[in-house]
């Protein structure tokens, strides 16, 4: 079992005790950590081909949120967005919230997620449109919504992997961005703040909000990222997990009641180690559950599944006007296949277990 998995089947029982009144979300994400791979979900019995031994493999619980079960759909996710990326170079761009108008979208998550991506998504839409700077009306670019800082406070903010460059008016030929400037976000910045201000007077939230929170500078930034491959790399591990991993947990006191972990704080080049009481790691932790359903990847302009100019033809028209072509694909990732600890031979599917019947809830 993994570290956080131990801390959660250690520690949670008495958290949701202590807080019976636990978001709905937040109760589903513990209940799902403390079943993963303990048999409660059901099994896979393999057999040896060469021994006969066979082995179980306890089910992993498929939450979005759980630390245990992600590795394989990351990877698969890493080279689905490898295999639509553009040839040639790319930007990292990323959009923040102001810390005083976090607590609010916090309580509002849904409606302060969409939000921060329509806001900062119609920022660069906007000024990509500019004669002066990109003209064109069809940009593209990934975006994925990163809600924690390095020791897991809340800190919502959109990464977007942009190609440098978008699509001419009449879809006929690529313009091309410089290769270390794509839009100046001096000027994102304000467009970004004045969209999300519409969104949260929309909302009915804006009374909620402190005023000076307008008159603020909201940080945006950009920096050149290459042809892309390391900043869908770092972002991959990002999608299919929350906050923290099982690497950075030091040790965590049953008798004491409380967790350390290890995070690098921005100011600094090595990494610290901090001690938190367990409810407080639970909180930090749980406060990152994203609500049901929502969409923390999304991709935007001539990058959207939807849009009507086919990918195949954007990076045609990428490759006559800037001469970048893509490298040669590489073999697609293979199913995982498992080895007998006993032999080493190859293991293979015997029989499924079904999941444990669990007692009806309680409703007297």
């Amino acid at each position: 079992m993994g570290a956080i998995a131990d801390i959660f089947r250690t520690f949670a029982p008495d958290y949701v005790a202590r807080y019976p009144g636990l978001p709905p979300q937040h109760k589903k994400v513990i209940d799902a950590i403390l079943a993963c791979r303990t048999g409660e979900l059901g099994s896979a019995v393999y057999a040896c081909t060469e021994c006969g031994t066979t082995h179980s493999v306890h089910r992993s619980c498929g939450n979005r949120h759980c630390p245990q079960c992600q590795a394989h759909k990351t990877r698969l996710w890493l080279n689905s967005q490898l295999d639509r990326k553009l040839p040639g170079p790319h930007f990292l761009l990323t959009f923040t919230l102001p810390e005083p108008l976090r607590p609010v979208v916090r309580s509002h998550q849904r409606v302060g997620y969409d939000a921060l991506f329509d806001s900062s998504s119609h920022a660069i839409k906007k000024l990509a449109r500019d004669p002066r700077l990109l003209g064109s009306d069809l940009p593209g670019f990934s975006g994925v919504l990163h809600t924690w800082g390095r020791p897991m406070h809340y800190h919502p903010h959109i990464h977007y992997i942009v190609p440098a460059g978008g699509l001419s008016p009449d879809r006929q030929y690529w313009i091309p961005s410089r290769s270390d400037f794509y839009l100046p976000v001096q000027a994102l910045s304000p467009i970004y703040r004045a969209f999300f201000k519409k969104r949260m007077r929309r909302a009915g939230l804006l009374s909620a909000i402190d005023p000076a929170v307008w008159n603020m500078d909201w940080v945006v930034h950009c920096e050149p990222a290459g042809d892309g491959v390391n900043a869908f790399k770092y972002l991959a591990r990002y999608v299919f997990r929350v906050a923290i991993s099982d690497q950075r947990i030091v040790s965590f006191s049953p008798e004491e009641r409380t967790v350390s972990f290890r995070y690098q704080p921005h100011d600094a080049e090595q990494e610290v180690t901090t001690t938190v009481p367990a409810f407080e790691f639970l909180r930090r932790y749980l406060q990152h559950v994203l609500p049901s359903g929502f969409m923390k990847v999304r991709h935007f302009g001539f990058l959207n599944p939807n849009c009507a100019v086919p990918l195949e033809e954007t990076r045609r028209l990428v490759t006559e006007a800037t001469g970048f072509t893509l490298p040669p694909e590489e073999p697609p990732l293979q199913r995982p296949v498992f080895f007998c600890p006993d032999c080493g031979a190859t293991l293979v599917l015997f029989r499924r277990i079904p999941p444990l019947a669990r007692e009806p809830p309680d409703t007297g």
